[in-house]
């Protein structure tokens, strides 16, 4: 279980080692990239030599923008980012946007599926609240639509290829009330609850949701039956638009204790370019950490197989057949 202390400490007095691997040849894609933990995420690919960097971006003005800042401080010449819209709240966006990975990338090397929000207010978007639709349900539908290209990346380069989900360590807080739901009702039950959700455990869910899934991905395919490794990460409290909309008391708690945007996103860059012991594990300060007592617990497995259960359900009737590609 996280504590406090734990937390403060990894804050405090953990030093992260910054990238230093060579992407040469490689082609990365990473989410939610205008800004923040992604944006600094690809500055480092960049800067250490990947042939394509793929800012997956709602607004494109604000990805030609983090393209320009990022080629200006790297110093880096030629056509190596590309910024492509991507709007993480719309299955037929994710749904286009992988169809023109597989279509105009020659090869995937990496992806970072770092994409996320944390809303204070309960609203929807397509079958689900925004929170879990971001960062569960259409995060799990594009990472899924993108097996198929890592594997043939793999298969074609004779190497692994990395599909890493930007976890939290607040999953090990959520309450998650809705896991007493029925057999097939969780994500009926987060449905259920507007006007009287806890947003902030809304946020905590959806991490919770992510190692669950990450999880049982995994289990479902070995690192010995798949080329990919799927793992998620944990890049700790750090500054970034992430919270905009959190009240004063997490304003002063970043302001003391956050790290630089640029620190955190090393352990996104580390957790996406790790081997096959890494696969289906969290990761956080650069090495593989333990998950809540609940996912570890008998209880959190049945959760776990229910939550993927009800998740591959879903992204069933989106897009038929995209379980399978796993």
């Amino acid at each position: 279980m996280g504590t406090i202390s734990s937390f403060i400490y990894s804050q405090i007095f953990v030093s992260l080692p910054k990238p230093s691997d060579n992407y040469k040849g490689k082609t990365i894609l990473v989410t939610g990239s205008n800004v923040g933990l992604g944006k600094e995420a690809a500055r480092h690919f960049v800067r250490l030599g990947a042939s394509t960097v793929i800012l997956a971006v709602r607004s494109l003005d604000k990805g030609e923008a983090a393209k320009l800042d990022i080629l200006k401080t790297t110093k880096v010449k030629g056509d190596v980012i590309k910024v492509w819209h991507l709007d993480m709240a719309k299955y037929q966006s994710v749904i286009d946007f992988a169809a023109r990975c597989e279509k105009e990338l020659g090869r995937l090397d990496i992806a970072l599926l770092n994409a996320g929000v944390a809303h204070m207010g309960f609203e929807m978007a397509e079958q689900d609240e925004s929170t879990i639709t971001v960062n569960v349900v259409c995060t799990f539908l594009l990472a899924l639509l993108l097996v198929p290209k890592l594997k043939a990346t793999a298969n074609e380069t004779n190497s692994r290829t990395n599909l890493t989900i930007t976890a939290s360590e607040v999953h090990k807080w959520a309450k998650f009330p809705q896991k007493s739901a029925p057999i097939g009702g969780i994500f009926d039950k987060l449905n259920a609850d507007n006007g009287k959700a806890d947003m902030q455990d809304r946020y905590q869910v959806s991490k919770l949701l992510e190692v669950f899934v990450v999880r049982a991905m995994a289990e479902r395919r070995s690192a010995t039956q798949i080329p990919i490794t799927i793992n998620c990460v944990n890049p700790g409290l750090c500054h970034s638009e992430l919270a905009r909309e959190a009240g004063f008391h997490f304003t002063i708690m970043k302001f003391l204790l956050a790290r630089s945007t640029e620190v955190g996103s090393r352990t996104l860059v580390h957790a996406a370019s790790q081997g096959a012991e890494t696969h289906g594990q969290y990761m956080s300060d650069c090495r593989i950490d333990m998950v809540a007592t609940l996912v570890q617990s008998k209880e959190g497995y049945d959760l776990q197989n229910r939550v993927w259960d009800e998740l591959a359900a879903k992204l069933e009737k989106i897009k038929p057949g995209v379980t399978r590609l796993l």
